[in-house]
């Protein structure tokens, strides 16, 4: 059996490893990355058989994170309904102000996300109160998926629609 000292480090390891992939500067591109560059004329295009435009994804990735936050979170926690509120309306038209927030948002969701992840306090194994038998851990991996699906997803769209410099 390891001691306690070993799992100790074992964790506090998992907890920065956790806190790197959710930052985005590992295996996949980050968020600041993906967008660097990104012409604000753009931001409503819809990529030739795309059924959303560039925010729309942007705004996809902030709401399924922020509902993976509150859900960790909030003992009152009500589901979404998918996939309907994990969308903006299909034809949201955004401005740079809504762009904007967009981003700080998903930016500040994901500080919360980090800062949970790295409290030595937050049992990352235990299964959360109010859910079905997931855990903080899973919650963090299932948001280092998804953002970065839908980052490499941005990623390549911008390559499509030839705004990738």
């Amino acid at each position: 059996m390891r001691s306690k000292k070993a799992r100790g480090q074992s964790e506090n390891a998992l907890r920065e490893q956790l806190a790197l992939f959710l930052e985005g500067n590992q295996a996949h591109m980050s968020l600041a990355d993906a967008v660097k560059g990104f012409p604000l004329k753009d931001m409503n295009v819809k990529p030739r058989n795309v059924p959303y435009t560039f925010w729309h994804l942007l705004e996809h990735i902030r709401i399924a994170q922020w509902d993976i936050v509150d859900f960790i979170k909030n003992p009152d926690y009500e589901r979404l309904e998918w996939p309907k509120d994990y969308w903006p309306a299909k034809n949201a038209k955004a401005t740079k102000a809504d762009w904007d927030k967009t981003l700080a948002t998903i930016k500040s969701d994901l500080r919360e996300m980090i800062a949970i992840v790295r409290n030595p306090k937050t049992d990352l194994h235990a299964k959360i109160p109010h859910g079905d038998g997931q855990t903080i851990l899973r919650e963090a991996i299932l948001i280092v998926d998804h953002n970065a699906y839908h980052i490499g997803e941005f990623a390549i769209l911008r390559q499509v629609v030839k705004n990738w410099s």
